[in-house]
């Protein structure tokens, strides 16, 4: 019998937040291999019978490469397996879903893809900051904050713009470069920023604050990884509009 890879997002961390589609592959799985971002509520969902891999990732320290994982991938389906690479978000949006895919492509193995909330959309969301809004953002951007070489290096004059949310992630290893660089660039220091910390899980915390003193509020607050950064005026909404944990 073929096997089949298929790309799942876990969303930022609510279980409630999965899909239909990927609640059923997760439940009815053969093989999962999943990141170190998704959720432990939704790791249990994965049955006992499965062969369950941890694939993790924290900064440099990989449980296991990236070309392993490919290799993995190719290797477990052309068994005859079901696979499912579960992955934090949204595979595709910061998750490394098209560089598994690639190999997956080469050795013939065949695949789905299931979209997943990023955690742009649910920490936002959870926090109660709308990432457009007629009066304060007709745009925004996703960006990381940490590059394949390891640097903060982001096309900085083209994020500065008076009408645009900016959302950053894996951006806290590298906030005060990334602050500096864009008040350097023309941002105005007073510019509202919010860091959410483990977002849409029991665990969420937010701090707001300016561009200029972001990085001493994380600092003073102990904030840790996973954590977004949301920057632009739309932040001003967000002590009116949070719910999560309120009601």
């Amino acid at each position: 019998m073929a096997g089949k890879v298929y790309l799942v997002g876990a969303g930022p961390g609510d279980p409630d937040l999965l899909t239909i589609k990927a609640h059923r592959l997760i439940t009815t799985a053969e093989v999962v291999l999943y990141d170190r971002l998704v959720g432990a509520e939704i790791v249990a969902l994965i049955p006992n019978s499965a062969e369950k891999m941890y694939v993790g990732k924290a900064k440099s320290l990989h449980s296991l490469p990236q070309e392993e994982i490919n290799s993995l991938l190719a290797k477990k389906a052309k068994e005859g397996k079901v696979v499912v690479r579960l992955k934090g978000g949204d595979p595709f949006i910061f998750g490394r879903g098209g560089e598994e895919l690639e190999e997956l492509v080469e050795e013939g193995v065949p695949f789905e893809v299931v979209p997943g909330v990023t955690a742009a959309a649910g920490c936002a969301a959870y926090s109660g900051i709308p990432l457009t809004h007629r009066d304060y953002a007709q745009s925004v951007r996703f960006l990381t904050g940490h590059l394949k070489d390891g640097t903060t290096e982001l096309p900085w004059d083209e994020l500065v713009h008076p009408a645009q949310t900016l959302v950053i992630y894996m951006g806290l290893t590298g906030l005060e470069e990334i602050s500096q660089s864009l008040i350097r660039f023309g941002m105005k220091p007073s510019m509202p920023v919010a860091v959410v910390e483990k977002g849409t899980t029991s665990e969420q915390r937010v701090f707001t604050s300016t561009i200029r003193n972001i990085h001493q509020v994380v600092t003073d607050n102990d904030v840790k990884s996973p954590a977004l950064l949301i920057i632009g005026e739309v932040v001003t909404l967000q002590s009116k509009l949070e719910w999560h944990g309120k009601y």
